[in-house]
């Protein structure tokens, strides 16, 4: 795999692949990486200021000593660097679904990003779709970090609606030990969301906003397991 450079304003494709979930793309545009997905614009490393939040908002909630955090979606690593950089979390476990995002961070452009983290004894990156992990038996988590698409409004890939679902938010609740903490990333706030996650059994729900440039605000969903 060849990365290139560019000193241009037009974004300049780096790497494309194909896999069972659609295409994915990583393209730069000056000193900003983009990753794109099926034809849609997914996150860029120009702010992260959301990404982190979704880190901190869940570690201010959590009352275990050493407690666990999943990551759900590495995407330019802005929230993996976050978590990595905080010493109260004994385990940090990440689950991304696409090998070229792995690949990204491992031997590539978005290891300037991540590769401390990557090194972080306390760190695991799961090659496996994060549904299908909070799905499966293993230890609980005290918070669940999801930012795997552009919230429960608006998906760009098939089958990411499902954690959004009731079943997915089951699946969440199932997976988080007693008093755990649910943060979910959203391209915007959903009052919707809010009353489903309520409707779920789930606890103190609630919206931090992010203010964006342009546009309607960043959020993120906040929501306690009972315990």
């Amino acid at each position: 795999m060849t990365f290139q450079a560019t000193d241009g304003t037009a974004p300049l494709v780096l790497d494309r692949r194909t896999g069972p979930h659609g295409e994915v793309v990583l393209r730069r545009r000056k000193d900003t990486y983009e990753i794109i997905v099926n034809g849609c614009f997914l996150m860029d490393t120009s702010d992260g200021r959301s990404e982190r939040l979704l880190v901190d908002a869940a570690l201010e909630r959590v009352t275990a000593a050493d407690p666990a955090i999943l990551i759900g979606g590495l995407g330019v690593g802005f929230s993996l660097a976050h978590a990595s950089g905080q010493s109260r979390w004994s385990r940090i476990v990440v689950a991304e679904r696409e090998d070229a995002v792995i690949g990204w961070h491992r031997a590539g452009p978005l290891s300037a990003f991540t590769a401390t983290a990557l090194s972080d004894p306390r760190v695991s990156v799961l090659h496996t779709d994060l549904n299908d992990h909070l799905r499966a038996p293993g230890e609980p988590y005290d918070a669940l970090c999801l930012d795997i698409d552009n919230g429960p409004d608006w998906t760009v890939t098939d089958g990411n609606q499902s954690l959004y679902s009731p079943s997915g938010l089951a699946a969440c609740r199932a997976r988080l030990a007693p008093g755990g903490m649910l943060a979910i990333w959203s391209a915007r706030p959903s009052s919707a969301f809010e009353r489903a996650l309520e409707r779920a059994g789930f606890e103190d729900v609630h919206t931090q906003e992010v203010r964006v440039a342009r546009g309607v605000p960043d959020a993120v969903h906040l929501a306690r397991s009972p315990v």
